[in-house]
């Protein structure tokens, strides 16, 4: 029985508080996850808020305090024993065609660095090849591009459809292993602070534009474009978006604009990196079937035009994905909420 009901009122207001404010932050973010702290306080509050609202529940005197704590109360109940498992049936599809493009887009800011990080080892493999043709053997670490491009080219196109059949699978699986080690590493750098993850993203430009000027030099652009676009209009963007999360990462060690300890701010922020690096797996295994399977054959197999066709068609489609998918934009079919 309540004996004084202000003084009650003053002493549990606060708790109430409390709870209304973590449920609106749950509310607000539907993938948020709980520590396991976190869970025990609302469900804690939860309970001394049910508590009040029994108490005063047969109190003919306080109908605004019933009114006050029994939609708090609703809220927490459907929270904790309905909301959490709504978010935990979350189709595939919501958040591939959803969620994750909504965060590369909510941390778009280390995209666009990322993206700047492989653009300048870019032009720096470009002018260091430009300037100096004696240093492919230490910017190109793969043997079959240390050749003549045109050899190259020649060898590819007499190459027989019969004599690729058979290697297809093991060398998309490699393809796969491959690229998915290196988009990991590249997250894993950021504990660094981000300055690994830039280092790699710089290096992996690095090779990629001293292998573009290479072939266009050589006048074999046609050939490059076939044989990347493909495939690499998918890669590496799903590289870079590994980088992407890395440097989210980084900044969350580093604690830029906000006074949270070290420990709440890496729990805010896994779920985006981890949606990112999932992501990028995802498009990365894409684009080994692809550069297995499609990439890897040339003319007179497939049309150059046709390659080049596919991986341009294949990169608008990618940065309308990222840019306009989770909008709400012809894609509430792909949502199944729960009942």
């Amino acid at each position: 029985m309540i004996v004084d009901i202000e003084r009650f009122v003053e002493n549990e207001t606060p708790y109430w508080r409390e709870l209304e404010g973590m449920l609106d932050s749950l509310e607000r973010d539907s993938g948020a996850v709980l520590h396991l702290d976190e869970a025990r306080r609302l469900h804690y509050l939860y309970q001394r808020a049910s508590s009040a609202l029994a108490r005063v529940n047969h109190m003919a005197l306080a109908p605004q305090l019933r009114e006050t704590l029994e939609p708090l109360v609703t809220r927490a109940y459907t929270e904790i024993h309905q909301g959490r498992r709504q978010a935990q049936r979350l189709a595939p599809f919501h958040w591939f065609f959803a969620v994750f493009p909504q965060t590369f887009r909510r941390q778009g800011w280390a995209f666009w660095l990322a993206l700047g990080a492989t653009l300048a080892g870019c032009a720096f493999g470009v002018a260091a090849l430009a300037l100096d043709p004696d240093v492919k053997p230490y910017i190109m670490p793969f043997p079959h591009l240390l050749g003549d491009p045109s050899d190259r080219v020649a060898e590819e196109e007499q190459a027989e459809l019969d004599d690729r059949a058979g290697s297809h699978a093991p060398f998309a699986a490699m393809l796969m292993t491959h690229n998915t080690k290196v988009s990991m590493m590249t997250l894993a750098l950021g504990v660094t602070f981000g300055i690994g993850t830039l280092c790699m993203l710089f290096y992996n430009g690095v090779i990629l534009g001293a292998v573009a000027f290479d072939y266009i030099r050589a006048g074999e652009g046609v050939f490059l474009s076939g044989w990347l676009l493909p495939h690499g209009s998918v890669e590496i963007p799903a590289i870079i978006l590994a980088g992407q999360a890395g440097l989210v990462l980084g900044r969350t060690l580093i604690g830029w604009g906000t006074s949270d300890n070290l420990r709440s701010r890496l729990r805010k922020s896994r779920p985006d990196i981890v949606t990112l690096i999932f992501g990028a797996a995802i498009v990365l295994i894409w684009a080994g079937i692809v550069e297995s399977f499609f990439s890897q054959y040339h003319e007179p197999v497939v049309p150059y035009a046709v390659k080049i066709l596919f991986g341009t068609v294949q990169l608008v489609v990618f940065y309308l994905f990222l840019g306009l998918a989770g909008r709400g934009i012809g894609l509430r079919w792909l949502r199944r909420d729960a009942p």
